[in-house]
């Protein structure tokens, strides 16, 4: 990597990456926290390995401003190991985890990320974003009005301050005032600290104290396997959200094994296994997180509050952190999906209504993208049983016109390549794509078509679609008439 290409993704955004780290860390402190709890853990095994993980993600992640720490999903996983046999056992699955998951980076599994269809990543946002609301709900229990009216007012700095400056993210104005809010008037309301002890310490490197026998990776191996599965589908489908909502891309594959070198760390740091966070990516993305330096700030000055600040940090009122994860949720629900229910096929609604009635039902995130993933392929088999697969991109110019004819079916597991044939940005001003030898088969493809309109719209540049088959033609057009505009 030269001089240039670090700068551009450590340092090109210095002031927004450093702002949206210090609110995501201030974000990621209940959450570990509360993963911790979840274990059966000491609840700085949680702090030790956010702490642990985004610091390594950041320097060896595929994807540039997501943010990785311990998560519930993980957690979850873990509770039965460390109840039977303790929680050096569970330091020696979360070695083996990060073992398992640098293995199957290497082996470029990253590219599975390619055959989750829309639906299926539509319906994991959303189930995603009703869980993050739910887990709110108990913060509530037993709290007073003034609870609620602290939430509210979190809410209100979060929309309205935006308007006054976007210079500060919202979320983090919002949790100082409330902060000094509380601290100020000595109301009566459950704060960070109140759900465990934070000792002002730092991590220590530590062997995981198992006995290196057979028996042991008898007991280890089928935790770690399930870890590494969960784990690498939640920051697949995160780091594609991400790069929707950024418009960039990102190295699916280098972030698996990335995973896996930062889990690896945080088990011999006496940390527990994690992964990508959705909701406190999201956090990063909407407070100006861009370049890598966020990640490594919000794992770093997570540290910085814990052993300096650790008294501050034990007055920061939960209801203004439950008011940003609220923000989150209503951030990362896909709003436009409730009306896209309507014009997609049944089949991809029933896939999207699966995979959300799973995740919510189960609180397994990996169990409700399964559960879509089979359904797409039984929907796709039964549709493509007899077509070929590949999809390519011809170019010529004709006159003043840049002219692509597609080559095969457009459908959800070819939309990524179709969507990089094009030169967007070297195109003239008209731009004709033909497809007189292609298919669109799904919601998956619509969409991309869509966005490829929309990037060449954004540069000033006309787009024509041409030669659409009858059936190709239909669903775009149920879909939105005006795609197909002349």
């Amino acid at each position: 990597m030269n001089l240039a290409s670090i700068k551009q993704e450590w340092f090109s955004n210095v002031k927004g990456d450093i702002l949206a780290g210090i609110t995501v860390s201030l974000a990621l402190i209940p959450e570990a926290i509360s993963f911790a709890i979840i274990c059966g853990v000491d609840p700085m095994v949680g702090l030790y390995a956010s702490f642990c993980i985004a610091i390594v993600i950041s320097i060896f992640g595929g994807r540039k401003g997501m943010i990785s720490a311990a998560t519930g999903a993980m957690a979850l996983v873990m509770v039965t190991l460390v109840k039977n046999h303790g929680v050096e056992y569970m330091f020696a699955a979360t070695v083996l985890t990060g073992v398992l998951q640098f293995i199957l980076g290497k082996l470029k599994v990253g590219r599975l990320i390619n055959f989750v269809s829309q639906p299926v990543i539509l319906g994991f946002v959303n189930a995603l974003a009703v869980l993050i609301f739910l887990a709110q709900i108990p913060h509530f229990v037993g709290e007073s009005w003034i609870m609620y009216a602290m939430v509210a007012g979190t809410l209100a700095i979060i929309y309205l301050f935006p308007k006054i400056t976007k210079a500060i993210p919202s979320p983090l104005v919002a949790i100082v005032v409330m902060t000094g809010f509380a601290v100020i008037t000595k109301v009566d309301i459950r704060a960070v600290g109140d759900m465990g002890n934070i000792t002002r310490s730092l991590p220590i490197f530590h062997l995981p104290s198992v006995p290196l026998t057979f028996e042991t990776l008898k007991i280890i191996f089928p935790y770690a396997l399930t870890l590494s599965v969960v784990g690498i589908m939640e920051s697949l489908l995160t780091a594609k959200i991400i790069d929707d909502m950024t418009d960039t891309k990102s190295e699916k594959s280098v972030e698996v094994w990335g995973q896996g070198v930062a889990n690896i760390v945080a088990g011999f740091f006496g940390g527990m296994a994690g992964c990508a966070m959705i909701g406190q990516s999201v956090i990063n993305i909407k407070s100006g997180g861009r370049a890598r330096l966020s990640t490594f700030v919000a794992g770093a000055f997570l540290m910085f509050l814990i052993i300096f600040l650790g008294d501050v940090v034990n007055v920061i009122p939960m209801a203004a952190l439950v008011g940003v994860m609220i923000m989150v949720s209503i951030s990362t629900f896909e709003w436009e999906s409730l009306k896209e229910i309507r014009s997609m096929p049944i089949s991809c609604a029933i896939v999207m209504i699966v995979t959300m009635g799973v995740v919510i039902y189960t609180h397994n995130l990996a169990l409700g993208v399964l559960a879509g993933v089979i359904l797409s392929a039984i929907v796709f088999a039964w549709k493509m049983t007899h077509v070929k697969t590949k999809v390519h991109v011809d170019e010529s110019d004709e006159g003043i016109n840049k002219v692509y004819k597609v080559y095969g079916p457009l459908f959800f597991a070819s939309t990524t390549k179709f969507i990089d044939e094009f030169h967007y940005t070297d195109d003239p001003e008209n731009v004709i794509i033909d497809f007189k030898r292609s298919h669109v088969w799904d919601h998956s493809a619509v969409r991309a078509i869509t966005k490829v309109k929309e990037k060449y719209l954004s540069l000033g540049k006309k787009v024509t679609f041409i030669a659409l088959n009858e059936e190709s033609e239909s669903l775009i057009t149920k879909a939105d008439a005006a795609i197909l505009d002349k």
